[in-house]
C-alpha cells in the first residue's frame, strides 16, 4: 500500500524552521525568539499540490479526491556539541532516522530582533555545524551496531559483506564526511542501519523577501553546497501567503518573481531528488494520485495500490492525462483510439491514468 513521503526538517535554533513548518503545513506550532522552542517533534501531513486532480474531479464529478501526501517532521534545533549532550542533545535525531530525505534550513536573512545561536552568524558555519552533528550522530549509531554484527557473523558468514560496509561507513564518518553518494557503499545493504547522512539533503535558505530576486546572493549560497539541490524561500513571505486567497497569493508571489509557492517548490525538488513520480487513477468514486519511483513497471505501480493487484497483474489500461483533458471524456478518448493496453514490462510515465486489470 502507498505511504506518504516523509521529510525531516533540521537546522540550528531560530533559523525559521518552525515558521516554515507552520507555513508549509498550515499548522500552528510554537514560534519563539529563543533556542529550543521546539522540544517534541512537530509532525504535519500535507497534500501534494496537483492541479490534475482538480481537473479530473470536475470531469468525472468524482465523489472523492485523494492527493499523494508528505509527512513533515520538524525536530528541535541542533547546536554544536549536540552529539555530546549540548543544548537538548541529539536524541531528537531518532525522529528523522526513517525519513526519505532531509531539509536543512539555513538562515540567510538579516534580522537583529531574532537571536542567533552564534553572535557572528554566517550560512557556511551553520551548515558545517549541522553536518558535523549529523555525522557524529551516525558515528555513534554505527559504532553501536558493529559489535552486534561481529557477534552474529560467527553463526551467519553471509553478514561479512554487511560488516565490510559498516566499517567503510565508520571510516567515512571518522573523517567527518556525510555518507550521501559515497563510493564503495552498498546502499541496499546499509539502509537498515537508518543512518541520517545516507539520506539526500535539500538545502533550504531562508531569505529576506527582497533577497528572493538577489541572484548574486543566491549563486554564492548555491556554491556553498554544490552539488546538493537548493531552494530559496522566505518564511515571512510563506507565512503571509497562508492567509491569502489563491489569486491574491499568486499576485504576491509574482512581486518577488516566484511562480510557485514554497510547498510546490519543495515537493518538486523532493520528487526530483528522490527519483519519484506519480500516476493517477480516476473514476466517479475517486480520483487519486499515487507516488512511485521513476522507472517502475506497471505491476510495481499496481502493488502500490494493493499487493493483490501486483500479484494477479494481467494488464494496465492507460490513458494519457492530456489526451483525456483534450477529448473531454473516457468515451471520446476511446473513440479517438488513445487508450492503450500495456503489459508487465511497461514503464510507467508521469501523466498515466491507469485502470489495472488483475486476477487473484
Amino acid at each position: 500500500m502507498s505511504k506518504g513521503l516523509e521529510i525531516g526538517i533540521v537546522g540550528l535554533p531560530n533559523v525559521g524552521k518552525s515558521s516554515l513548518f507552520n507555513a508549509l503545513t498550515k499548522n500552528n506550532v510554537l514560534v519563539a525568539n529563543y533556542p529550543f522552542a521546539t522540544i517534541e517533534p512537530n509532525i504535519g501531513v500535507v497534500n501534494v499540490p496537483d492541479k490534475r486532480l482538480i481537473n479530473l474531479e470536475k470531469l468525472y464529478q468524482a465523489d472523492k479526491v485523494t492527493h499523494a501526501t508528505i509527512n513533515f517532521i520538524d525536530i528541535a534545533g541542533l547546536v554544536a556539541g549536540a552529539s555530546t549532550g549540548e543544548g537538548l542533545g541529539n536524541q531528537f535525531l531518532n525522529h528523522i532516522r526513517q525519513t526519505d530525505t532531509i531539509i536543512q534550513v539555513v538562515r540567510a536573512f538579516k534580522d537583529t530582533n531574532i537571536t542567533h545561536i552564534n553572535d557572528n552568524h554566517n550560512p557556511k558555519d551553520d551548515i558545517d555545524i549541522i553536518n558535523t552533528e549529523l555525522v557524529l550522530a551516525d558515528l555513534q549509531s554505527i559504532e553501536k551496531q558493529i559489535p552486534k554484527i561481529e557477534k552474529e557473523i560467527k553463526s551467519n558468514p553471509k553478514l561479512k559483506v554487511v560488516l565490510e560496509n559498516a566499517n567503510l561507513i565508520k571510516s567515512y564518518l571518522n573523517n567527518n564526511e556525510p555518507l550521501w553518494q559515497k563510493s564503495g557503499i552498498d546502499y541496499s545493504i546499509v539502509k537498515n542501519f537508518h543512518l541520517i547522512t545516507t539520506k539526500p539533503v535539500i538545502y533550504l535558505f531562508n531569505l529576506d523577501e527582497n533577497d528572493l530576486t538577489n541572484n548574486e546572493l543566491k549563486l554564492s549560497l548555491t556554491n556553498l553546497v554544490k552539488p546538493s539541490p537548493v531552494l530559496f524561500l522566505s518564511a515571512k513571505l510563506e507565512t503571509e501567503l497562508t492567509i491569502l486567497e489563491n489569486e491574491e497569493a499568486s499576485e504576491l508571489l509574482k512581486l518577488y518573481s516566484q511562480n510557485e509557492s514554497g510547498l510546490e517548490q519543495l515537493v518538486k525538488s523532493a520528487y526530483q531528488t528522490l527519483g519519484l513520480q506519480s500516476f493517477l487513477t480516476a473514476g466517479k468514486k475517486e480520483v487519486r494520485a499515487w507516488t512511485i519511483h521513476q522507472g517502475s513497471t506497471a505491476p510495481e505501480a499496481a502493488g502500490v495500490i494493493h499487493n493483490d493487484f501486483q500479484r494477479g497483474f494481467i494488464a494496465a489500461e492507460i490513458i494519457d492525462y492530456f489526451d483525456l483533458i483534450k477529448f473531454g471524456s473516457y468515451s471520446a478518448v476511446k473513440q479517438a483510439g488513445k487508450i492503450r493496453l500495456e503489459g508487465k514490462n511497461y514503464i510507467m510515465q508521469e501523466n498515466d491514468i491507469v485502470d489495472f486489470k488483475f486476477n487473484v
